[in-house]
């Protein structure tokens, strides 16, 4: 039926929208804004009619949400980076027929998802600053689904991934992109050192990091990758834990993924955390390495699996 065509893992650093403005820092995030506008240009080319964004600036504490409201528009200033994103206008149209499938497809798959349609909730930047680049004429849909996962394991996210394919592509009359909305290393410059940092990681051991996942990642590693990422969020300072992460492997197929990366903004420094944007080739996969719903006691965020 419905087709997942095209899968990615994008950054949002608020110094985008600050390279829009004069002053210092106009110009300087160009890479990354043009990276943006090229995969909106490959959603547009394949026919792409929503975007599902992973949102790991939208915290919660219990279940995994989905906000599908019919459509958002307002003014934005992060309560986070009030002085990188201030007054930032949007308008963005939503898609709450498929939001709720998601989440009903979801819960058929044992991982607790709930869909608001009729919400006053409004999207993080983490949804908001990509779809500022890639949807500026709202030409797709959008819907965002909480990533900043506090109380979750990262099994049941890959899980809630893959449930989300099965719910395109079983049930869906339409093309879908999935987009992974966060960093790689998140530890951001210690106070009062930001603008030493705004173009640099925070740490060599951060940044050779960062760099060995970038090669397992072109060289279609999935297995060992799988294995290591709850370690890697932990030690990488993860932007909401990863679970973003482990949402998008979930979607391409978890630890039986085929594909290798594309680069599309290579990896840069941005305040100490290490940022880039990569596409994802879609590959045929059965789903029999998605890790099974935990539900024992152990830490989520030490313990993984690969396979059912």
């Amino acid at each position: 039926m419905g087709k997942v065509a095209l899968v990615g893992k994008i950054t949002h650093v608020p110094s985008m929208y600050l390279s829009e403005l004069d002053g210092p820092r106009k110009g300087t995030r160009k890479d990354a804004i043009d990276g943006h506008k090229i995969i909106a240009q490959r959603c547009r080319e394949l026919n792409v009619d929503t975007i599902v964004v992973f949102d790991t600036h939208w915290l919660v504490n219990a279940n995994y949400h989905i906000n599908c409201a019919r459509h958002w528009s307002g003014t934005y200033t992060s309560n986070e980076l009030p002085h990188f994103i201030s007054n930032m206008g949007y308008a963005i149209p939503g898609n709450p027929e498929l939001g709720k499938l998601l989440a009903k497809v979801a819960n058929e798959f044992g991982v607790e998802t709930l869909a608001h349609d009729a919400t006053t909730l409004a999207p993080e930047y983490g949804t908001l600053v990509p779809m500022r680049y890639m949807n500026e004429d709202e030409h797709f849909k959008a819907i965002s689904v909480s990533a900043l996962c506090t109380s979750h394991y990262l099994n049941d996210s890959a899980r809630l991934g893959w449930a989300m394919r099965r719910a395109v592509e079983d049930h869906y009359d339409g093309n879908v992109a999935f987009l992974a909305s966060g960093s790689l290393s998140h530890r951001f410059a210690q106070n009062g050192l930001a603008p030493e940092y705004a173009f640099k990681i925070w740490s060599p051991f951060l940044e050779h990091l960062d760099q060995e996942v970038i090669r397992m990642w072109l060289a279609g590693e999935w297995k060992a990758f799988c294995e290591m990422l709850p370690e890697y969020a932990s030690k990488g300072h993860g932007e909401g834990f990863m679970h973003d992460t482990a949402m998008m492997l979930g979607v391409l197929g978890w630890s039986e993924y085929q594909g290798q990366a594309e680069i599309i903004t290579p990896y840069f420094g941005a305040s100490g955390t290490g940022q880039m944007n990569a596409l994802f080739p879609v590959t045929p996969v059965t789903g029999n390495a998605i890790p099974k719903a935990q539900a024992s006691s152990a830490d989520g965020y030490t313990a993984v699996s690969t396979r059912l």
